[in-house]
């Protein structure tokens, strides 16, 4: 018997999201950042995640470090500028947690925005992202 692939991924209303597969939650003057529900679905187990040094300046798009699984390494991209104020390091004992709860424990960093006018329009509300998860998985 084949595997059925996953085709319904979870993806909250309320976050934006990359082509990259990473979410940001807005929260007052910070953005929590984590990789999405069917980026961690792609990756398998995941066994390490390399986290951004605090107080690093990002770029928007730039990587913030990478997310390893049992397959493949992947990079995380800021899906904003701004300076890198917390990360997990829950995720330094329990890697997991991005495949568990990719969405709240498992979240990765938090960055304070350098501009968010410019940034956010660059991002995809829910209803884009799910568009092209479609576009994704109708192709394999």
């Amino acid at each position: 018997m084949g595997v059925a692939l996953k085709t319904d991924f979870v993806v909250p209303e309320d976050l934006y999201y990359t082509k990259e597969h990473e979410w940001i939650r807005l929260e007052g003057d910070k953005c929590r950042v984590g990789v999405t529900d069917y980026a961690q679905n792609s990756l398998h187990e995941i066994v390490y995640v390399d986290l951004p040094k605090v107080g690093a300046k990002v770029a928007q798009m730039q990587s913030l470090g990478t997310v390893e699984s049992v397959k493949a390494v992947a990079d995380v991209y800021a899906p904003i500028a701004g300076e890198v104020l917390e990360v997990n390091n829950a995720l330094s004992d329990a890697p997991e947690l991005v495949n568990k709860t990719p969405y709240s424990d498992g979240w990765i960093t938090v960055i304070r925005p350098a501009d968010l006018k410019k940034d956010l329009p660059g991002l995809m509300k829910a209803q884009s992202y799910r568009d092209l998860l479609k576009r994704i998985t109708e192709k394999k």
